[in-house]
């Protein structure tokens, strides 16, 4: 629910989708992963995974899901996975270059009440949000996309699908065939 809340086509009704979507799985997910019979924490968890449907469908997901496509083919990850592995560092990737690119872009602003949201504190930074992400990977044990035999050599095909996706024209912010071999490098 992050990617469509930050996404460009983002709107009234997939914000307020969103928010809930991304407050109950900050809550749980690590309950519900630590603890598979805890029925709160999996509730949550299934209204965030419901949530996470209705606002893909109407506000697009980003180059998280634009790359996730492309490796789940080529690999054979597990699509979870993949976008859990690729989540925190296209987060702090998107982040970094709307900074130097477009430094009012409204999705920093909304970056931040993700971080806020995440981490339950209203001070919470943009690299709040983007810690709590990187420890949450860690904490659910995601493996890394060379796990799942990627290897640079794989990098330009997956580039030229991925920059191709549907998906990808949902990301708040265009990605260069750099910076997209950047996220992959960060991701083995």
């Amino acid at each position: 629910v992050i990617e469509p809340y930050v996404s460009k086509a983002a709107n009234p009704f997939t914000d307020a989708v969103c928010h809930e979507g991304i407050v109950r799985a900050a809550r749980s997910l690590k309950r519900a992963y630590q603890n598979g019979a805890d029925a709160d924490a999996r509730l949550d968890m299934s209204i965030a995974s419901l949530f996470g449907g209705i606002a893909l469908a109407n506000a697009k997901l980003g180059a998280v899901h634009g790359f996730a496509g492309v490796l789940g083919g080529t690999t054979h990850a597990p699509h979870g996975a993949i976008c859990a592995c690729l989540l925190p560092i296209v987060t702090a990737v998107n982040i970094r270059i709307l900074g130097q690119r477009s430094p009012d872009s409204p999705a920093l602003k909304r970056y931040e009440e993700v971080a806020q949201w995440l981490t339950g504190d209203q001070r919470a930074s943009l690299q709040d949000g983007v810690e709590t992400l990187q420890g949450l990977v860690q904490t659910l044990e995601i493996p890394r996309l060379s796990a799942y035999g990627l290897k640079p050599a794989d990098f330009p095909a997956i580039i030229e699908a991925a920059s191709k996706a549907s998906s990808m024209k949902g990301n708040p912010v265009l990605l260069s065939t750099q910076e997209m071999e950047e996220i992959l490098h960060l991701a083995l």
